[in-house]
């Protein structure tokens, strides 16, 4: 039997959970509204530069919506056969993987780029961060959980 790949694994999660994370963006917080989602995350490297016509925003927000699905599949990739709990429940882990990345990007991220602080709305922050257990934690958790199963438990 081949051995699945790390690269492939994480590259599959990281993909998936950002093409769920952006539909979700787009179609509950946005009302189908997908270039003004893509610009948001484009202003938080040019500013109010992203809000122009220029196409290209569009596609910084692509990019960097990816980068950051990708980077968050990786992490969790890595310290998965490291932390041992993480292995005992995939659902207790998308919610871990979805409250890390809602407390990193609200709380260091976004305050830090070129969107700034915002005030706090608990109600934007629960969907937010249910958005982000269900669309970025649970295929990266489930995707991870899969190929160290395939791997026979195996270290990176």
């Amino acid at each position: 039997m081949k051995e699945p790949s790390a690269f492939k694994t994480v590259l599959t999660a990281g993909l998936l959970a950002g093409t769920l994370d952006l539909t979700a963006a787009i179609v509950f917080l946005a009302k189908m509204k997908a270039v003004p989602v893509l610009k948001y995350i484009a202003s938080g490297a040019f500013g109010k530069a992203a809000y122009t016509d220029d196409p290209k925003m569009v596609s910084f927000g692509i990019i960097f919506h990816y980068l950051i699905a990708l980077t968050i599949a990786t992490i969790y990739f890595l310290i998965y056969p490291r932390l041992s709990f993480l292995k005992y429940n995939t659902i207790l882990s998308a919610i871990i993987i979805g409250t890390c990345s809602w407390a990193f990007m609200n709380l260091v991220v976004v305050p830090m780029s070129q969107i700034g602080p915002s005030p706090f709305n608990l109600e934007s922050a629960i969907k937010n961060a249910v958005i982000l257990m269900v669309c970025i934690g649970l295929p990266i958790s489930i995707l991870t959980r899969h190929y160290y199963q395939k791997a026979g438990g195996a270290s990176v």
